[in-house]
């Protein structure tokens, strides 16, 4: 007998099932939890992209309500507009997708494509993260999450 979970998620819906979106949150916020001391290192008095990503745990624990983690996200990204340093500013960025999942799953997909920012001149450090990120994705949302769009 086949369940729900064994059907992928349609690459074309950006939304996805609540299940969905919570799954995906714990591997995004995992992803930018990696990548917060980036931000940290340039504004380590700013908590906006902390206080998001502790938002989507809350969202996971029952917590919190999908608009509030969004205004998370929102000052997440506001924090990223006033950054200098570009590993911050995509290190923020990260932070504001992740906590966004809850609201919309497509919000995964920009979770690599910061992180790829998040290192310039690193090649090897950020493909070190890249691969961290691919190897930690729940199976069924790797192709949603890298080839969905």
């Amino acid at each position: 007998m086949s369940g729900a979970i064994d059907v992928l998620p349609d690459d074309a819906d950006l939304t996805l099932p609540e299940t969905d979106r919570r799954a995906l949150v714990e591997w995004t916020v995992a992803c930018a939890e990696r990548l917060l001391p980036l931000f940290r290192a340039e504004r380590p008095d700013d908590d906006r992209p902390r206080e998001a990503l502790d938002a989507a745990q809350a969202f996971l624990r029952g917590e919190l309500q999908i608009g509030e983690v969004r205004e998370r996200a929102f000052a997440c990204h506001a924090a990223a507009r006033e950054a200098r340093d570009p590993s911050a500013i995509a290190a923020a960025r990260v932070c504001g997708q992740a906590a966004a999942v809850a609201h919309m799953a497509g919000h995964a997909r920009q979770v690599p494509r910061y992180t790829a920012k998040a290192f310039p001149g690193d090649r090897s450090r950020r493909d070190e993260e890249l691969a961290w990120q691919r190897m930690q994705v729940p199976e069924r949302f790797d192709h949603y999450v890298y080839h969905g769009d």
